[in-house]
C-alpha cells in the first residue's frame, strides 16, 4: 500500500542523505512526492512507489516549535 502523506508532514527515510540527515520534509504532493532535507535544505522528487521503499517512519506534522 502507497503511504498517505500529507503537507509538511516529516519523515524518517532508511538511508542518509549524503550530508547526514535522515529526516525530510513533504513540500510537493502528487504523482511525485517532493521533500526538502531538514539538515541541508536540499530538495528531491520521488515515485509515491520509490518513497513507499525508502520510508522508514511518518513523524506527522511539522510543528511551529521545531
Amino acid at each position: 500500500m502507497l503511504p498517505d502523506l500529507e503537507m509538511n508532514d516529516v519523515l524518517r527515510l532508511k538511508k542518509p542523505h549524503p550530508c547526514g540527515g535522515y529526516t525530510w520534509k513533504v513540500v510537493r504532493l502528487g504523482a511525485d512526492i517532493g521533500l526538502e532535507c531538514l539538515t541541508c535544505g536540499r530538495r528531491v522528487l520521488l515515485t509515491r512507489r520509490e518513497l513507499k521503499n525508502r520510508l522508514k517512519k511518518n513523524f506527522g506534522k511539522m510543528t511551529a516549535d521545531a
